[in-house]
């Protein structure tokens, strides 16, 4: 390694400055630093964990699958194309050159959590002591291929050293789950890792493709979906089957966060009009507010927790969603309401002792207005964490800050870190854990918590939080 660049993780990066309130920060993360991963929302292929095969190469691993990564070099001019992105053909020397370019904009990631976690990689997984710097890409890059060729950096083996206790990834309504079902009959697999419901293609009928994905539902499902009353068999046959093979949540997405019915008459009519092909846009938003309402009822039958996280603008540039498809990266927050749209899911299914839901936003401005008075009240609701466009250390701050008067600790869900980049999930727990001790930190210095409450609350906040937020 090139001794005339060295990088260094400073063991207390992150805790406050505040010499009164670090030794307490340090105390509260050094009791919860070495905890298992709960990761009960993520992208991780399962393939990866199924197969257990050796990643091919750095590019693909660390920079092709990482949006986050991805679209800062965009927004400096780097062609997605250039990092692997949408690529079925990329060669060695490619792959090679895309991580020049992220060496090379290395700049820009200054301020970002994404500097944090990549240098959380390079340091405490792959021993690398070099800054990133066009210099420095080639000697980077064969440090990683070199160990990612051994043994222990097998996806398996990287499970366990991380230490991860559950993961889940996020899966079609018609995938066959064959990656779970593999490690489920897998003898020599102990981990934990389950399929998430993802719906929300099914639930959008006037877009382009939607009749085509229903005739799929009906063919892997058996039940014919012609009628609305058929959509509905079909999504709870759909279900059951993926609650059969592990899976603890649903995961919906939407342009707006309203969940409301409308009568099984104007359904079957505005199911109708969408199958054949002739449903306009506002008359799809309501048909797909009532498909919500519906997965909201089965999961007040059937258990799955609800995760909710709308008002995304996906695909916002959409000639990069033509040439390269969805989450390259392109897709940006918008504003959000949720205390009227959220109503009558909440009066039907709010207090049912079955119903779980968790609400996510990237709109922050909800947080005290809105979700945290929802979990004060509902038994039902909790606020999911920060994650996506602002799981960065100041966010986590003003997250707690927004949440924890009106709905506590408790009703909040535990970190989730929403990734498809598998060896980063280590480095944003750890951010997160970093954060919260010295939030709680705050509150043992200012008299609010004994250290004996700080260190539970810490406990719970990896542990029993998600554990319990999310069933497991």
């Amino acid at each position: 390694m090139n001794a005339m660049t060295p990088l260094t993780l400073h063991p207390d990066r992150l805790l406050p400055a505040d010499p009164a309130v670090r030794p307490i920060a340090r105390q509260l993360y050094d009791a919860v630093r070495d905890l298992p991963i709960i990761s009960p929302h993520g992208h991780v292929p399962p393939q990866w964990l199924a197969d257990d095969v050796p990643f091919e190469d750095p590019t693909s691993l660390l920079i092709t699958p990482d949006h986050y990564v991805n679209r800062m070099m965009h927004a400096h001019g780097v062609s997605l194309a250039d990092l692997g992105v949408g690529q079925a053909e990329f060669s060695p020397e490619q792959k090679r050159n895309a991580f020049r370019l992220l060496c090379t904009h290395w700049k820009a990631y200054r301020g970002t959590p994404v500097k944090f976690w990549f240098e959380s990689e390079l340091v405490d997984i792959f021993g690398i002591d070099v800054v990133p710097s066009a210099e420095t890409a080639d000697e980077i890059y064969d440090a990683i291929a070199e160990k990612i060729a051994t043994p222990e950096f097998l996806p398996r083996a990287l499970y366990r050293t991380f230490p991860i206790e559950f993961i889940a990834t996020t899966d079609d309504p018609c995938d066959d789950l064959r990656h779970h079902i593999k490690l489920a009959g897998d003898p020599t697999w102990d981990g934990k890792v389950a399929p998430t419901f993802r719906p929300d293609k099914y639930l959008e009928p006037a877009t382009p493709a939607w009749n085509g994905l229903v005739d799929t539902l009906a063919e892997v499902s058996g039940i014919d979906t012609g009628t609305y009353a058929g959509w509905v068999a079909a999504m709870e046959n759909r279900r059951a089957f993926f609650k059969a093979n592990g899976a603890v949540s649903t995961d919906h997405s939407h342009r707006d966060a309203r969940v409301e019915p409308i009568s099984d008459a104007e359904a079957e009519r505005l199911y109708a009009l969408a199958r054949s092909g002739k449903i306009t846009v506002e008359d799809g938003h309501t048909l797909r507010r009532n498909f919500m309402f519906q997965q909201a009822r089965m999961a007040s039958e059937d258990g799955l927790v609800m995760t909710l996280h709308p008002a995304v603008y996906r695909n916002h540039h959409a000639p990069s969603f033509e040439r390269y498809g969805a989450d390259v990266g392109g897709d940006i927050p918008m504003a959000v309401e949720f205390t009227n749209a959220v109503q009558p899911m909440l009066s039907a299914f709010g207090t049912n002792p079955n119903f779980q839901v968790i609400f996510f936003t990237i709109d922050e401005t909800v947080y005290s207005r809105e979700l945290a008075p929802l979990a004060g009240f509902y038994p039902s609701v909790y606020v999911g964490a920060p994650w996506w466009f602002i799981d960065s250390p100041e966010a986590m701050t003003r997250y707690r800050s927004a949440v924890t008067e009106t709905a506590g600790f408790s009703r909040t869900s535990g970190f989730i870190d929403d990734t498809r980049a598998y060896l980063s999930i280590p480095a944003r727990h750890d951010t997160n854990r970093r954060m919260d001790s010295g939030f709680l930190a705050k509150l043992v210095a200012d008299h609010r918590l004994t250290m004996d409450e700080a260190l539970d609350t810490a406990y719970d906040l990896v542990v029993t939080n998600p554990r319990k937020a999310f069933k497991l």
